[in-house]
């Protein structure tokens, strides 16, 4: 789908900002705000306007301990696949988990108040996953880039 330049401006003014008004959208983009409106109404039912949500500070929430953990499985097929996923789907400390092509099969984000936190985790929830074979965890020491949008 091409996405027009004021298409373009009113995602890049909602990822600032989904709390806009729509008059104040219309402004920021130069139109007014009933073809704003449909606008991202368009967008939105077409599905590149996914949703809205507040996004909350982990830090602030006390959950400052990042790891990033690798899982080997011991079975790919689909069903065994289908399996990890629903269950990884349930550990609320999981922020992101991504099915990987090479030496391992996933990557999981897992966000955690402390080491203490992260080992009861790991033992408790990640480790007892279906079909994990091995994982190796790697602790994040300082958040370089953080972006929680996409660039449009």
């Amino acid at each position: 789908m091409e996405i027009d330049p004021i298409n373009r401006k009113i995602l890049e003014e909602l990822v600032v900002d989904a709390r806009i008004s729509m008059m104040d959208l219309a402004r920021r983009v130069g139109l007014s705000k009933t073809p704003v409106a449909l606008r991202v109404r368009q967008m939105e039912d077409m599905g590149l306007i996914k949703g809205y949500r507040a996004m909350l500070s982990p830090i602030k929430l006390g959950l400052t301990h990042v790891t990033y953990v690798t899982v080997k499985v011991s079975d790919t097929r689909q069903k065994a696949l289908q399996q990890f996923n629903a269950a990884v789907r349930q550990i609320p400390e999981v922020e992101e988990c991504y099915l990987i092509a090479g030496g391992f099969d996933y990557q999981i984000k897992v966000r955690s108040r402390d080491m203490a936190h992260f080992r009861r985790i790991m033992a408790e929830k990640i480790s007892e996953l279906p079909f994990v074979s091995w994982t190796t965890s790697y602790v994040a020491m300082e958040a370089v880039v953080d972006q929680s949008w996409v660039a449009v």
